[in-house]
């Protein structure tokens, strides 16, 4: 391969290995000497598998730490590196390739042409300009949907490979049983409960092309679950793209997410009865000049407590899902918004008790407020988690994670779980959409 472009792949265990797989893996024009890692505790230090590395590299391929680029651009004699994870803001993006740039190699992103694969199925895709919009809320709503105008409908996640890449190639989720299995994250449950709470089937995994093949064996249609605000995977035949009030302007600021905004067939301005008025008004305003042809449905975010009584009048300790106050960049998510809605005395601030991994996140994302977020990508931070809950003074606990916590660690506390689910505020509504567009579904109904 000494003819070939000396490349390194810039990911966060994701786009990183799907970009491989479908454009560099057999193509001699590359040799790919490293991946690097980041956004994602430890995910780096592992090898990408001769499994799914291919016959072109024998040994795997490294996974280094993204601090070490401009010593691995010297060492390897690196001549393109390629961005491939998502949630960025273009500053964050630029500075990276400057550093790119001034270390001596070229500076890639890669668009849909060169990665998206194309099903035998009609595929809807939902993804979004940011994470933390309320994307998965919009999936589950489409999917029921789906299964209403359609049938069969298979979910694909985007990937989330945190252990075992070797073993993690194609999952399938049918039941809670596969995900001990797979010994899936906090991270990875949250995206996978909830389906299958619906009765959803769930694939994903590492190598996408093979996960669709083996999805189109049981479905009618499938439907693209999108992580952050990552492109599609897959061609998609309707392509959904959920926005945020809550941070206007961030639809026209953060990458690739524009990019999803820009080829959006459906917008889906969410939390529109939780946001300021104003804030709906400047999205709006930005879906209309960048993608005027796309239809906008205007969704409420409805918040639902299982016992207020835990919450009204109590000290309450409010835990969220971890990637959207994280590298989501907001402040706080649906916990703390549902404990002053159902009247809670305090939101006690969790940072002062937070041990081990939590403390290190605390310093991480210094714009993060009264909440606690659930992070979980091992048993380590899990554990961590578990510790701050138990030492956090409060009198209840509010979980505003898509999974229950509790099936996965002892809180002691009086504990109360919310659930969330969108309401459309506009016409058409979704399923109005799904009905009317041509998209193929016709094509698989049996």
């Amino acid at each position: 391969m000494t003819d070939s472009f000396r490349t390194v792949i810039m990911g966060a265990a994701g786009r990183d290995f799907h970009n491989f797989n479908v454009y560099f893996r057999n193509n001699p024009l590359y040799d790919v000497v490293a991946f690097t890692a980041t956004q994602i505790p430890g995910i780096e230090g592992r090898t990408y598998p001769t499994n799914l590395s291919g016959p072109r590299y024998p040994n795997g391929i490294p996974i280094l730490p993204e601090e070490d680029l401009p010593k691995i651009i010297k060492e390897k004699n690196v001549e393109l590196v390629v961005l491939a994870y998502s949630d960025l803001s273009y500053d964050d993006v630029m500075h990276r390739a400057s550093l790119v740039l001034a270390c001596g190699a070229d500076f890639r992103l890669m668009g849909p042409k060169t990665t998206m694969v194309k099903s035998n199925l009609p595929v809807v895709s939902v993804c979004a300009v940011r994470t933390g919009a309320g994307k998965s809320t919009v999936s589950r709503s489409v999917s029921r949907s789906l299964k209403k105008l359609v049938g069969r409908v298979v979910v694909i996640r985007h990937p989330m490979p945190y252990g075992a890449l070797a073993k993690e190639v194609c999952e399938r989720f049918a039941r809670y049983e596969d995900m001990d299995r797979f010994e899936c994250t906090i991270e990875e449950r949250e995206e996978y409960e909830p389906h299958l709470d619906m009765g959803n089937i769930v694939y994903a995994g590492v190598d996408y092309e093979t996960i669709l093949r083996e999805a189109e064996k049981e479905a009618d249609v499938i439907l693209w679950d999108g992580g952050n605000n990552d492109l599609p995977f897959y061609e998609p035949d309707l392509q959904i793209v959920v926005v945020d009030p809550h941070r206007p302007g961030h639809e026209l600021r953060y990458y690739p997410g524009e990019a999803n905004l820009r080829m959006a067939d459906v917008v889906v301005i969410n939390k529109v009865d939780t946001a300021a008025p104003d804030n709906v008004v400047t999205v709006r305003n930005n879906i209309k000049r960048v993608r005027p042809e796309a239809t906008i449905v205007e969704a409420a975010s409805e918040i639902h407590v299982e016992d207020v009584a835990h919450v009204r009048g109590r000290r309450v300790l409010a835990v969220e899902d971890g990637p959207t106050v994280t590298h989501g960049e907001m402040k706080e998510g649906v916990g703390a918004i549902a404990a002053r809605k159902f009247g809670a005395k305090e939101l006690v601030d969790p940072r002062q008790f937070a041990v081990g991994s939590i403390k290190q996140v605390y310093e991480k994302y210094a714009h993060l407020g009264r909440v606690l977020p659930a992070i979980g990508y091992g048993q380590k931070q899990i554990k961590d988690l578990e510790q701050t809950i138990a030492a956090t003074d409060c009198d209840s606990v509010v979980l505003g994670t898509p999974i229950d916590l509790r099936r996965i660690m002892k809180i002691a506390k009086p504990a109360v779980r919310v659930r969330y689910e969108i309401r459309e505020t506009t016409k058409p509504t979704l399923e109005e959409i799904l009905r009317s567009m041509p998209i193929r579904v016709t094509h698989s109904l049996r």
